[in-house]
């Protein structure tokens, strides 16, 4: 497919790593609704390929690492959507160039110092009347979903754990690897409530889901910790994550003690051999998946509440899950819908229903229990 490089449309969505694990399903989610879409990427046969299955989409073959500026202002976007990770070791460099270009930018970064740092751009993106949102994912575009639905239930929330499991047979990325490995073991930044240390992928606990069993869970370092508390002021928080088998879950555990001890491991260097290795365990697990989130606190009569919330996602559907706030937020942008101008985190701009109705196709079922009475409510 020949690359058009004068073409300025108003509507264009420009997908960086439009390839990858999230950056196809945004493309295709994209295209389907009839938003012109340029999947780039490194690899120009995958680009094409990709583009050629899509209506209203062409490719583009680029390294976003060099002269990004140069392809920005050849292709012309009104929005672009980067989903190139890991982001605990990028810079706002695209970001800065979308702005200088007028363009909107969005991101899926769970790294939090990236997405609580975006901040620092606002001023510049108001001054342009430029949208620049970072974090537009599950963490905090789906969390905070949540909270903006059931936080009316609360005059506090004392206490919110929350986490994500996704099976073992779901897609997984080396980016989303690659940036977890970058903490596990390590000393995380302090967060509300916790008056110790807190070390990445320690602190073991087991959460049951509904219909798919109990999964290990251990520490994970996301933006949440630091946006929600601030936002919803909760006054004491946890997020972990977890692997599907116990092997390799302990696994990784075990190494974290390694690492907290000292010893060289260089994890995130080695992300794309640990991600093979997984991979070989894939016929022991299952392509099932969810997010849990607890919150306790008080109602308004002061008496002690409980809001139990749970999202199950079978066959591998659970991948969707983070592309959704990118794809709604992108939309939004090509089209009349008023998007605040300035640089900000993916927190509120999402209701609990937009988020569902965009997922309503795959076999995704959400379960809402308070400790009061007992009863569960589920979404087909």
């Amino acid at each position: 497919m020949a690359e058009k490089t004068k073409e300025n449309s108003k509507s264009t969505v420009l997908v960086l790593g439009g390839c990858g694990n999230f950056g196809k399903r945004i493309s295709r989610a994209l295209a389907g609704s009839g938003v012109p879409v340029i999947v780039a990427g490194r690899n120009r046969h995958r680009a094409e390929a990709l583009a050629c299955e899509l209506p209203n989409a062409r490719a583009a073959d680029f390294d976003v690492s060099f002269e990004f500026h140069t392809h920005l202002q050849r292709l012309r976007p009104a929005v672009v959507v980067n989903t190139c990770g890991p982001f605990q070791t990028s810079d706002y460099r695209i970001a800065e160039s979308c702005i200088e270009e007028h363009v909107h930018y969005l991101d899926l970064a769970d790294g939090r110092a990236f997405v609580t740092g975006i901040t620092a751009l606002d001023s510049r993106a108001k001054a342009k009347g430029v949208a620049v949102i970072s974090g537009a994912s599950t963490v905090p575009g789906l969390s905070s979903a949540v909270l903006e639905r059931y936080g009316s239930e609360f005059s506090e929330i004392g206490f919110l754990r929350f986490g994500i499991a996704p099976g073992q047979q779901a897609e997984r990325g080396l980016a989303t690897t690659e940036g977890v490995m970058t903490y596990v073991g390590r000393r995380l930044k302090p967060f509300s409530g916790i008056g110790r240390s807190v070390y990445g992928w320690q602190d073991l606990y087991r959460q049951g889901y509904p219909e798919i069993g109990k999964r290990w869970m251990a520490n994970c370092d996301v933006p949440d910790l630091d946006l929600l508390p601030a936002h919803y002021g909760i006054k004491r928080i946890q997020f972990s994550a977890g692997l599907e088998l116990a092997p390799l879950h302990l696994g990784l555990w075990a190494l974290s003690w390694l690492v907290r001890a000292g010893v060289p491991l260089e994890l995130a260097r080695r992300a794309g051999l640990l991600l093979r290795a997984s991979d070989w365990f894939d016929r022991f697990g299952s392509p099932h998946g969810g997010m849990h989130m607890l919150m306790r606190g008080r109602d308004s009569q002061g008496r002690p509440h409980e809001r139990q919330w749970f999202i199950v996602a079978r066959d591998g559907s659970g991948t969707h899950i983070p592309t959704v706030p990118a794809i709604i937020l992108a939309r939004r942008l090509v089209s009349v819908a008023p998007v605040e101008a300035g640089a900000y985190p993916c927190v509120g701009l999402i209701s609990l229903d937009e988020y569902l109705e965009e997922l309503k196709a795959y076999p995704i079922e959400t379960f809402s229990y308070t400790a009061r009475d007992g009863r569960g409510q589920q979404r087909h």
